[in-house]
């Protein structure tokens, strides 16, 4: 029998300012974990340097701009293709989950009103259910650090690139065609201007796709499976496939927990990826090494009262542009 898995009929379109807002009140606590996460370690006492360097710098101050940006936009049309593409990312993790599984994809759909289906057969369900919302989260922790050098913006580039035509194989309908061809064009655009016209750009539209990815997660989970209950829902599929002892906005909330924390670990990565301690480390070697948690232990071993915001302010823009290609 051909098993279905469906993202509500308005996946995002429904959410209300208030709901989003409400959310990120109760995590504002987690706010000084954002603000703790991107600072670098300090340098001795002593020495007047700041805590962080240019490329940490600017990928806080972008991180934080783009934040803004997305909540400023919630539910504008304006952003409507980014919340389009975020349905798309969250129906082919749910295909992926499957492929993973043993199982096999039938089709893949997304809607207008920014929902979608994944028709598939097989597969282990109890983890296909999970991974749309959790595959939003973790695609975007994963533009969010590859986009802190030029050829790991491009690897996700491309990567993103392949999923978007090879989806197309899985009998689309009309929204979904105009919307991986668009997305596949304009990031192809993108890596072409990065290696050819003018550097860097790509970079900061991988961190873009990054923080909508992430937010629209956290926000998704919030507003359409820990605020209220949706039979249909993934949460109620996952409700169901254990024997309906764990509630479905049990099964949210545990969600949005590993949303949040897939979003503020990416932001830790991406800083520490870009720190004096791994300038003489291959990015691979540097984020499988013991550089990283060495990175967070001297950073707490510091007094941190002021350092990171005169480094934000004492950042200069320029050298972002002293690589142009003509």
């Amino acid at each position: 029998m051909l098993r279905t898995g469906i993202v509500e009929g308005n996946h995002g379109a429904t959410t209300t300012s208030s709901s989003i807002s409400n959310l990120f009140i109760n995590i504002d606590s987690g706010g000084n974990a954002i603000d703790s996460i991107i600072q670098s370690r300090f340098l001795e006492e002593g020495e007047g340097t700041t805590c962080c360097n240019e490329s940490q710098t600017a990928f806080a101050l972008l991180y934080l701009g783009y934040l803004v940006l997305v909540m400023l936009t919630w539910g504008s049309i304006l952003v409507k293709p980014m919340r389009l593409m975020a349905t798309f990312v969250h129906e082919m993790s749910h295909a992926i989950a499957c492929w993973l599984t043993c199982g096999s994809v039938h089709g893949i759909e997304v809607f207008d009103n920014a929902g979608g289906v994944t028709k598939f057969r097989g597969g282990c369900r109890c983890l296909i259910s999970p991974a749309g919302y959790l595959g939003e989260a973790f695609w975007g922790m994963i533009f969010t650090v590859m986009s802190g050098g030029r050829k790991t913006a491009t690897i996700a580039s491309c990567g993103f690139i392949i999923s978007l035509l090879v989806s197309l194989c899985y009998s689309p309908n009309k929204v979904m065609v105009y919307l991986n061809l668009f997305y596949a064009l304009l990031t192809s655009a993108f890596v072409y201007i990065e290696w050819y016209v003018f550097t860097p750009i790509l970079a900061y539209v991988v961190l873009l796709y990054g923080v909508f990815l992430s937010t629209y997660a956290i926000g998704d989970i919030w507003s359409h499976l820990v605020v209220r209950t949706i039979e249909g829902s993934d949460a109620y599929a996952a409700y169901e496939e254990s024997n309906r002892c764990c509630y479905p906005k049990f099964i949210g909330t545990q969600w949005l927990v590993v949303a949040i924390f897939l979003q503020l670990f990416g932001i830790w990565l991406g800083v520490v990826l870009m720190s004096e301690e791994c300038d003489d480390l291959g990015w691979m070697e540097c984020a499988f090494s013991d550089r990283p948690f060495d990175f967070f232990e001297d950073f707490f071993e510091n007094d941190h009262d002021d350092g990171f915001f005169n480094g934000l302010f004492d950042f200069d823009f320029d050298h972002l542009f002293d690589n142009r290609r003509t």
